[in-house]
């Protein structure tokens, strides 16, 4: 690990050096590709050079504890750096895994309801608010693409976007299903219901990320049934996507123009497939996968809301947290924390297996 952080850091001085010649400037295509280069790798560079100088502190300490009128303090400055090294030696050790190389895009987040009837599409449109709270907290942008909406305000169906730097990395852990136990407005006995609702979050793919041949793909117009006046009734400017090879249908119908609605809703098209060539890629390793947080498998149950007892709980990593309103106003960062924490502790664990 060592020789590996060695490099890097040999790297990034490197990349300083170049950014600080002047004739660097003269092409700025490069200008910006050696600041993307460094900014990402300025967390682990920072991190060993910390580590480095916290090394020293420990050696200078260890050096002074045979001195008699040094002992108790370099005691003292020994043990704080050793703890100082064995917490930035685990920080490093997940800086190097393997970056998600989607964990910077944006996200198609979709929204179905399931078992429930009108009580899990109204819980539907709950999860909706969740996440574009959450979008609104980190100052991220939520579009909705397509809608399907029941008559007493809940949805059948939503899919929306969330633009924002390291949506994908913060929202990936949210595929599956959603369980909700609660007391429906609906319900006179007062009996709690159990619904459920399947979230599925894709990284937003740009057409050119994805092989799509012009014939597989047919193409049907039709009128918006969502909010947009005069406008959405009079114009054909929704847009309905088919994959012909398989199956896979895309509506996009929020924007005004058909155009714009054809190139959203390709977009998305591309991300669902590379969404199941992914699940495809990855089916033989579908044990592994079910031991891991971030697995995102859409089939399996992954949290549960009880509003009787004011609780969330996530089932793959046992949290149980009694705070349901403001995690459905949007406050998912200690969920969605503890989903990372045990997402790389596995992947730790995994990388240490195979060596």
């Amino acid at each position: 690990m060592q020789d590996k952080l060695a490099a890097i850091e040999a790297k990034y001085s490197q990349i300083e050096a170049r950014l600080s010649a002047s004739e660097t400037y003269e092409d700025p295509a490069l200008v910006a590709k050696l600041n993307k280069e460094q900014t990402e790798l300025r967390p682990l560079v920072e991190t060993y050079r910390t580590y480095l100088q916290t090394q020293q502190r420990h050696q200078e300490a260890e050096s002074l504890l045979s001195d008699p009128e040094m002992k108790e303090l370099a005691q003292e400055e020994w043990k704080q750096s050793k703890e100082d090294l064995e917490r930035l030696e685990q920080e490093l050790k997940i800086l190097l895994l393997p970056k998600d190389p989607n964990d910077d895009k944006n996200v198609i987040v979709e929204i179905r309801a399931g078992v429930g009837g009108e009580e899990a599409a109204l819980f539907a449109h709950s999860l909706y608010r969740m996440y574009s709270m959450f979008a609104e907290a980190n100052r991220w942008k939520t579009e909705v693409d397509s809608v399907s909406e029941t008559e007493l305000g809940g949805v059948k169906e939503i899919s929306f976007t969330i633009e924002g730097d390291g949506a994908y990395s913060r929202l990936k852990f949210e595929s599956g299903v959603h369980r909700v136990q609660r007391v429906p407005e609906t319900e006179s006995g007062g009996r709690v219901h159990t619904s459920t609702v399947t979230v599925a979050v894709l990284p937003e793919m740009e057409t050119a990320d994805v092989q799509l041949n012009p014939a597989d793909i047919e193409m049907q117009v039709f009128r918006s049934s969502g909010a947009g006046g005069q406008h959405v009734n009079k114009t054909s400017s929704a847009v309905r996507l088919i994959h012909k090879p398989t199956g896979t249908v895309v509506e996009c119908q929020q924007e005004r123009s058909q155009f714009q609605n054809r190139d959203k809703a390709m977009r998305i098209l591309a991300s669902r497939l590379y969404e199941a060539e992914q699940e495809k890629i990855s089916s033989e390793y579908t044990a592994q996968r079910r031991s891991q947080v971030g697995s995102g498998m859409r089939n399996e149950r992954i949290r549960t809301y009880n509003f009787p007892q004011g609780r969330v709980t996530d089932h793959r990593i046992g949290l149980t947290l009694y705070k349901i309103d403001s995690i459905m106003d949007g406050d998912l960062n200690e969920v969605i924390d503890a989903l990372a924490a045990a997402d790389q502790a596995e992947k730790l664990r995994a990388e240490e297996n195979e060596r």
